[in-house]
């Protein structure tokens, strides 16, 4: 390799990624900058509503020279994220932790959309996995006897907020191939 390949790898290596970040634009969640791809994480059924102004002089001159590539200015449905306090644990594992469920039984998953009301109490809404019907109402029961949550404020006052609930037993394993059937 001569001394030009080098120099236009070393370039590509190092410039285009460096041009890559430096295109996205400034993104606003709630009236406070995110970094970084963070806003990708915000679940869409918690965007109250979405703007993307242009890369013009008055976006720039507001936002500042980071808003050349525009301005994502994103409104959630909350001011205050509803919060479970399960002594560090997530929502998820404190109901796994409140299932009696032996290695011997199979390897079996469930999946609930759930809301935390207003007053901070959940309710499963809808089922969108089970794998047993055995985990599935242990779930139901874990679910109904759990603390109340702290709920979601917006402007001082609680708002509902959707979430999922995803439990596998038992942990650490996985789950089994899905069987197919191939029709000839």
């Amino acid at each position: 390799m001569n001394a030009r390949t080098i120099l236009l790898s070393l370039f590509v290596a190092v410039a285009l990624p460096l041009a890559a970040q430096q295109r996205r634009p400034v993104c606003i969640v709630n009236g406070e900058p995110y970094e970084g791809d963070a806003f990708r994480e915000i679940p869409p059924a918690e965007i109250e509503s979405m703007e993307q102004l242009p890369a013009d002089e008055q976006t720039v001159a507001r936002y500042g020279d980071e808003a050349s590539n525009g301005v994502i200015i994103i409104t959630l449905k909350y001011d205050t994220k509803a919060s479970f306090d399960g002594g560090g644990r997530t929502f998820d594992r404190y109901v796994a932790e409140r299932i009696r469920w032996d290695a011997t039984d199979p390897v079996a998953r469930v999946v609930y959309r759930f809301r935390v009301l207003r007053d901070g109490r959940v309710e499963l809404t809808d089922l969108l996995e089970s794998t047993d019907g055995r985990l599935r109402r242990k779930v139901v029961r874990a679910v109904e006897e759990a603390p109340r949550w702290s709920p979601a404020t917006k402007d001082g006052e609680p708002v509902e907020t959707e979430h999922v609930l995803r439990v596998q037993l038992p942990e650490g394993r996985a789950m089994p191939p899905e069987r197919a059937v191939i029709l000839l």
